[in-house]
């Protein structure tokens, strides 16, 4: 393939809460990189608006068309089945980009990140909760396969501290993360916040969703700061995480399996340390925690490079590696 310096290849990590797009050169080199809105339609009603606007954008500050544009690879929440490429083939439906475009979930944008390719699994909890690992044979099992979902995505573990506390289950000792939610949701006791609930908090199920979602980083602080509510909530999605992990690594030959997290939820201090304490208990497998390589926008930037038969060598993991996310819009 005879490549110009001036084209590029996309990498897109669309997730529940944010939209994060990244324009490359070929040869890894970062000409831009910035985050908008939700990518899922079923998060907001403008996720296609803010896909689109962020490809845009992105371009722009990358002083390139889409023309220049050699491949696009969309890694999106969601698509869990051939049907949702309807609403997804959308989010990227701009005026003259036209070339070669691959639609992925999330999930294995994040595993190709992570872990470049190599066997293991990665757990994604954050806006939403996934578990994907890449078997010694190359399969790519998804615990959904199994029809078992892992209540760990953040409005869940909100939602299961709140019904906690509506049901009188707490104490003393979680005065903190009590006080904490009545802020949260603009109440002063306990029976304004149960009326609010006997209403369903919003009719609006984006607008709840999205309203628990930012309170679960209370709940993972507090479970770490030792309250009982807090652990026993966080331990409950931590054991459905450990199930599904355990199930997808059952199909790996090898006896040691990689894991890596990914995921505000996942990520939380006390998610990393008990979850990995309990994988080291597992009776299956042995389990190594290590560090994500790349979050998951560099993982869509991977696979488009792969798609195009673009040697992936050590020049361009080097390039990659120096970009730095903290100095990112």
């Amino acid at each position: 393939m005879h490549l110009q310096e001036e084209q590029v290849v996309i990498g897109i990590d669309g997730g529940g809460t944010h939209t994060r797009v990244m324009v490359c050169s070929h040869r890894g080199n970062v000409l831009s990189y910035l985050e908008r809105g939700s990518a899922s339609i079923y998060k907001d009603e403008k996720a296609a608006e803010n896909v689109q606007e962020a490809i845009t954008q992105a371009l722009q500050q990358a002083g390139r068309t889409p023309y220049h544009a050699l491949a696009l690879v969309a890694g999106i929440a969601g698509f869990d089945s051939p049907s949702d490429l309807e609403w997804i083939q959308t989010l990227t439906k701009l005026p003259g980009l036209t070339c070669p475009m691959w639609h992925v979930n999330d999930a294995v944008s994040a595993h190709r990140g992570a872990l470049m390719g190599e066997q293991g699994i990665v757990v994604i909890a954050g806006t939403g909760s996934i578990i994907v690992g890449m078997t010694d044979d190359g399969q790519m099992i998804r615990n959904y396969d199994f029809h078992h979902y892992a209540a760990s995505a953040a409005r869940f573990v909100a939602y299961d501290a709140v019904y906690e506390m509506l049901a009188g289950n707490c104490d003393d000792t979680d005065r903190e993360l009590r006080e904490t939610m009545l802020v949260h949701w603009n109440v002063s006791t306990a029976q304004q916040l149960a009326d609010i609930a006997k209403k369903g908090f919003a009719d609006d199920r984006r607008a709840r969703d999205k309203q628990f979602g930012k309170f679960a980083p209370a709940v993972t602080e507090a479970a770490e700061r030792g309250s009982p509510l807090a652990i026993r909530v966080c331990n409950r999605a931590i054991d459905q995480i450990k199930v599904g992990i355990e199930m997808i690594a059952a199909s790996f030959y090898s006896e040691e399996v990689a894991v890596t997290f990914t995921g505000s939820v996942a990520n939380s201090p006390y998610f990393i340390r008990e979850l990995g304490e309990k994988l080291r208990q597992g009776n299956n497998k042995r389990y190594t925690v290590v560090q994500p390589k790349f979050p998951p926008v560099v993982g869509s930037i991977l696979l488009a490079l792969k798609q195009l038969d673009i040697a992936i060598d050590d020049d361009v993991i080097h390039n990659l590696s120096e970009y730095t996310f903290e100095t990112a819009e």
